[in-house]
C-alpha cells in the first residue's frame, strides 16, 4: 500500500506490504523483514522520509504484523483471526493513517 495516488504502479511512499504464505506465518516473517527493508530504500530514494514501514504476513485466515523504524524490527507476537476483520483493518488503517504527512 502507498500513499501514492498513482493506481497501476508502486510509486514512493510505500508504506504497508503485505507478504502471503501457506500455512505458516512464520516462514513469512524473514522475506516480510526483507520486502520492508527494500520499500524503506526505495522510499528513501525516491525523496521519501517516512518514519515506520509496517508489514504483515497472513495466511489468509491469520495475520501478525511488524513494523520497521530505522534499523529496528518490531514483531507484534499477536495473531489475528480473519473473524476480526475489523480489528485487522484498524491495524490497515492506522498504519496509514500513522504515516501521512
Amino acid at each position: 500500500m502507498s500513499l501514492s495516488s498513482e493506481q497501476l504502479l508502486v510509486r514512493s511512499p510505500v508504506v504497508v506490504l503485505v507478504e502471503s504464505k501457506n500455512e505458516n506465518l512464520r516462514s513469512g516473517l524473514a522475506q516480510c523483514i526483507a520486502e520492508m527493508v527494500a520499500a524503506q530504500l526505495f522510499n528513501e530514494r525516491g525523496g521519501n522520509q517516512i518514519k515506520a514501514i509496517y508489514g504483515a504476513v497472513t495466511i489468509g485466515t491469520i495475520w501478525q504484523f511488524l513494523k520497521l523504524e530505522g534499523n529496528v524490527v518490531s514483531i507484534d507476537l499477536s495473531e489475528y483471526y480473519i473473524k476480526d476483520i475489523k480489528k485487522i483493518l484498524g491495524i490497515l488503517y492506522g498504519a496509514i493513517a500513522q504515516s501521512k504527512p
